[in-house]
């Protein structure tokens, strides 16, 4: 890897008018085609207040291969000066990790290869970006002076960019080509969760997070596809980037690591879910059962305490806190339980250490983690890829956000003309020895539904999504 050095001198302007008030998912559409590898965070993957950002145009530096070097790559570009930049990123890393990331320092456990070979780690150097404050409505567009691969200047990069803001442009609809597969029938998925809880029987696990996959052939923009889905699915950590192989398009619910160095390590995992009803009665009594489910709180129970585990590892003595277990959350289509597990980081921990530390997240995988990975390999018998890696950024400041990529959509350009394409998805849940294989094809099909919706091309269920 090349260790050439770039510097973040940034220039801020507020956007006024129209373009001020575009959200930045119709900023990137206008945007799309005239930058490259875009990198969209809405809502600022659950900061608050909410801010939500676009990244694009990043500088000519190789993503690293492992997540043991992603802090020495992200360091490569240092702020130099420049104006105060509002809301969360200072500029930085911004990009994705494969699941399979989280076992390069256990050479013990084997896991299968993602079926797509798509690399384990995108992303790049960014100093370009709009940001906007979700609360206040204001937007601002930060561009990097001079960053260090002769791009042009300033003024001429916001002339660009405010002239394409002026200008409205609709994304190539995405549409069906051929029929949903499951590629995972249901009785080959009981039969994986009967396994597992023979696994969990033997005392070899205590959890499993069990997944089925989907794909579909499309044709059109994923981007227009990704603005159906949140739509469908408005979610706290949705987030869509380009790269070379294909994008991906993300509705996830859960953050996976809110880290300030010096102050706080944050994880939100969820675990527990209940399918929401049309009728409020219904859809009340459906989150108080899962409230009271006491299979459900001990699921959450199990990877709150591995995500102790997991923090412990980095954290300050007696510094590791869980707040409000359980929390109940509710979404588009389901109920989830909550926590939320913290810790001070050990002075020298940076960013990098911490994620890896806590990467793959637990809700995920399983308890204890590195076995049950392994049991979900051989369960599952094909790597998993982006499906519950992580989408995040890591800026500047060190300080970094990441989102565990559940509802989440990746792409690829297929053979077929220029706008061919399929699209592969994953949903599950965690199996622990109470689990029924018929509760547990309902919460499969509960999460899964409005990801099939977004690609049968609904768009009159958007205002249902919202009301939900």
């Amino acid at each position: 890897m090349s260790a050439e050095r770039y510097r973040f001198d940034p220039r801020v302007q507020r956007l006024a008018g129209a373009a001020g008030a575009l959200p930045l998912s119709e900023a990137l559409a206008r945007l799309d085609g005239a930058v490259r590898a875009p990198a969209l965070f809405e809502g600022g993957l659950g900061v608050e207040p909410r801010a939500s950002v676009l990244a694009f145009d990043p500088l000519p530096a190789r993503a690293p291969e492992r997540l043991s070097d992603l802090s020495s790559s992200a360091a490569r570009l240092a702020r130099d000066g420049g104006d105060d930049v509002p809301g969360p990123f200072q500029g930085g890393f911004c990009g994705a990790l494969a699941y399979e990331l989280g076992a390069e320092l256990e050479p013990e456990i084997a896991l299968p290869p993602d079926p797509w070979a798509l690399p384990r780690l995108v992303g790049g150097l960014y100093t370009d970006f709009l940001v906007r404050d979700e609360v206040r409505g204001e937007t601002w567009l930060v561009l990097g002076e001079e960053p260090g691969d002769a791009r042009p200047s300033v003024a001429a990069r916001r002339r660009a960019v405010l002239g394409r803001l002026a200008e409205p442009r609709a994304p190539e609809p995405c549409r069906p080509r051929g029929p949903l597969e499951r590629l995972v029938p249901a009785a080959e998925h009981a039969a994986r969760v009967a396994r597992a809880r023979e696994l969990i029987a033997a005392g070899e696990i205590y959890q499993a997070n069990l997944s089925v996959r989907f794909q579909r052939d499309v044709a059109g923009d994923p981007l227009e596809l990704y603005r159906r889905l949140v739509a469908l699915h408005p979610a706290p950590c949705a987030g869509f980037l380009r790269f070379a192989q294909g994008a991906l398009l993300s509705a996830s619910p859960e953050l996976l690591l809110e880290f300030t160095p010096g102050e706080r390590a944050r994880t939100r995992p969820i675990k527990g879910t209940a399918a929401r009803a049309l009728d409020p009665l219904a859809d009340r009594r459906s989150a108080e059962r899962l409230l009271a489910s006491e299979k459900d709180r001990s699921e959450l129970a199990m990877i709150v305490d591995l995500e102790r585990n997991d923090l412990g590892r980095i954290a300050r003595p007696g510094s590791v806190r869980v707040e409000a277990f359980p929390r109940l959350e509710s979404y588009a289509t389901v109920h989830h339980l909550v926590a939320d597990v913290s810790a001070l980081p050990r002075a020298g921990v940076d960013a990098g250490a911490c994620l890896a530390a806590l990467f793959p997240g637990g809700s995920i995988t399983g308890a204890p983690k590195l076995r049950s990975m392994e049991a979900i390999a051989a369960l599952e018998g094909e790597g998993r890829g982006f499906a519950y890696g992580s989408l995040f950024w890591l800026d500047t400041r060190g300080a970094l956000r990441a989102s565990l990529l559940i509802r989440t959509l990746l792409w690829r350009a297929r053979p077929g003309g220029a706008s061919a394409g399929q699209v592969t998805y994953r949903v599950g849940g965690g199996i622990t020895w109470g689990s029924e294989p018929a509760a547990e094809e309902a919460e499969v099909e509960a999460k899964g539904r409005r990801l099939a919706a977004a690609l049968d091309g609904a768009r009159e269920l958007a205002g249902r999504a919202r009301a939900d």
